[in-house]
C-alpha cells in the first residue's frame, strides 16, 4: 500500500484552517469506525459459532473468518473521512454561544 501525499492547500480551502479540517476529518473517522463495528457485530451475530473444546485451542471459522477478511479490505476509516472531506461531502458548522 503506497503512502499518498495530499497538498494541505486542498484541505486549508475546505476549512477556515487547516486545524479545523483535521477535527472535521477526525470526527467524522470515529463515525465511520464506529459504523463499522456496528455492521461488523451484526454480521458476526449471524455466524454460527464453533462448539467449544475442552483443551482451549483456537478454532478457525471459515464464515468468521470471510467476515473479517472482508471489513479488513475496506477503505479506512481515517482517509475514507478526509477523502470525503476534500469532496466537500462532510457537512459541519460552528456551535454558537461559547
Amino acid at each position: 500500500m503506497a503512502i499518498v501525499p495530499i497538498d494541505l492547500r486542498v484541505i486549508d480551502e475546505r476549512a477556515a484552517n487547516i486545524y479545523e479540517a483535521i477535527i472535521v476529518a477526525a470526527k467524522r473517522a470515529r463515525q465511520i469506525n464506529d459504523e463499522y463495528k456496528i455492521e461488523f457485530n451484526a454480521m458476526l451475530a449471524t455466524v454460527p459459532q464453533a462448539a467449544e473444546t475442552d483443551d482451549s485451542e483456537d478454532i478457525e471459522n471459515p464464515a468468521q473468518l470471510k467476515i473479517a477478511l472482508e471489513m479488513d479490505t475496506r477503505e479506512k476509516p481515517h482517509k475514507k473521512s478526509l477523502n470525503e472531506l476534500l469532496k466537500g461531502e462532510v457537512p459541519y458548522e460552528y456551535k454558537q454561544g461559547l
